[in-house]
């Protein structure tokens, strides 16, 4: 693609936004229903999808096919323009569909492929109390009964698990296997009987996190999702999806919106600690979006590292820590008195002490910042394990 046509592009998108991004959404959807929060994420899903911007990343035969350097240019001017996130199909247009385009059925996708573009919801069913960072020690358990598996067991920090029809689940099927080999991937139907779902109230005052619990819940067989006790090397092809365009967008929207609520914040610049701290978080920023441009042009080249995944992925969220601790600290006492922020949104939002609480959130899911740390000295340093 040439230079020209990308720029005839970029022209594209950013008319399209200038059309569509609602100029009131932020006020709209701070304090809104649950119900409302919905109505509006799967609005809005929709006029991406009319434009064939919902999902740029899947293959052109399921609605998507867009080049890679598109693709970049899409999220960069989605986030230049604060349009806003696909909270509620994220897991569905990456995770799900990830998994589906490479391990499942020819059936699983015609059922759902389809379904997830008319507004499907998806949550993923991994962490457990005692198997968050150390994933292969859940336990929960599926017990094949004739055609089915009946299931029990609880999983935790499931996001938006109180809106979601299907979900992503994990489940020991083999309990005298080494840990990772016992492991069986399964497509849950959210309203089986035996799963209940309790939103858990977090610090910023959101319940975006889950538990969900499992009792003899059961889920077909042909709802299994590659071969039985081979679930471990299914999920990491849904935790494949969290990397590459999924980051992009991220740094993207923290560069844009999110360094100039911070500019903002520090208005009149008269103090030279307070300019030398937005420079360097600029150079910082600047750095995280190239990264993660490279990252996408090299894994859409298969020449990424086995460790740059991890690499960005621990850089974004400490990045994103460090900024939002900037913020709280030049936004004063009037940045305790926030206590709500806009749904539909990234995890910066200028609401600083609630974005900065709700930082610490990132270096946790994924993979914790320790975990990619042993990651990238493993994988991309080749050293020994300890």
């Amino acid at each position: 693609m040439t230079g020209r046509e990308l720029e005839e592009f970029r022209a594209e998108v950013r008319e399209w936004c200038r059309a569509h991004v609602p100029s009131d959404w932020r006020q709209t959807q701070t304090g809104a229903s649950d119900a409302e929060f919905v109505r509006f994420q799967q609005d809005w899903f929709q006029q991406l999808r009319a434009a064939g911007y919902a999902v740029p990343h899947w293959p052109v035969e399921y609605g998507g096919g867009m080049p890679v350097a598109e693709q970049i240019v899409l999220y960069q001017e989605l986030a230049a323009h604060d349009a806003p996130r696909l909270v509620l199909a994220f897991v569905a247009v990456h995770h799900a569909a990830a998994t589906l385009l490479a391990a499942g059925t020819e059936e699983q996708r015609r059922r759902h492929l389809p379904a997830i573009l008319d507004g499907e919801i998806w949550v993923q069913g991994f962490s457990e109390p005692g198997a968050g960072s150390d994933l292969a020690a859940l336990r929960t358990t599926a017990r094949r009964a004739g055609d089915e598996y009946v299931v029990t067991g609880q999983k935790v920090w499931a996001s938006g698990a109180q809106y979601a029809d299907w979900c992503l689940l994990l489940a020991r099927t083999d309990p005298n296997a080494p840990k990772r080999q016992g492991i069986s991937y399964f497509l849950l139907d959210m309203r089986t009987p035996g799963v209940e779902v309790r939103p858990i109230r977090q610090a910023t005052g959101e319940s975006h996190f889950c538990e969900i619990f499992l009792d003899e819940a059961r889920i077909p067989a042909d709802r299994l999702v590659g071969a039985e006790n081979t679930g471990w090397r299914v999920a990491q092809q849904t935790l494949g999806a969290e990397r590459g365009l999924t980051m992009l967008e991220l740094a993207e929207r923290l560069g844009n919106a999110g360094f100039r609520w911070l500019a903002e914040a520090c208005a009149p610049i008269d103090d030279p600690v307070v300019a030398d701290r937005l420079a360097t978080l600029e150079i910082e920023l600047t750095g995280l979006r190239a990264l993660c441009r490279d990252l996408v042009e090299r894994h859409a080249a298969a020449t990424a590292g086995p460790a740059d995944a991890s690499i960005v992925k621990l850089y974004y969220s400490e990045l994103l820590q460090r900024l939002t601790d900037f913020g709280a600290e030049v936004g004063g006492m009037a940045a305790q008195t926030v206590v709500r922020k806009p749904m539909s949104g990234g995890w910066e939002s200028g609401a600083w002490v609630l974005d900065f609480v709700g930082s610490w959130e990132w270096t946790i899911p994924g993979g914790t910042s320790e975990i990619q740390r042993t990651i990238i000295a493993e994988r991309g340093l080749g050293l020994p394990r300890a």
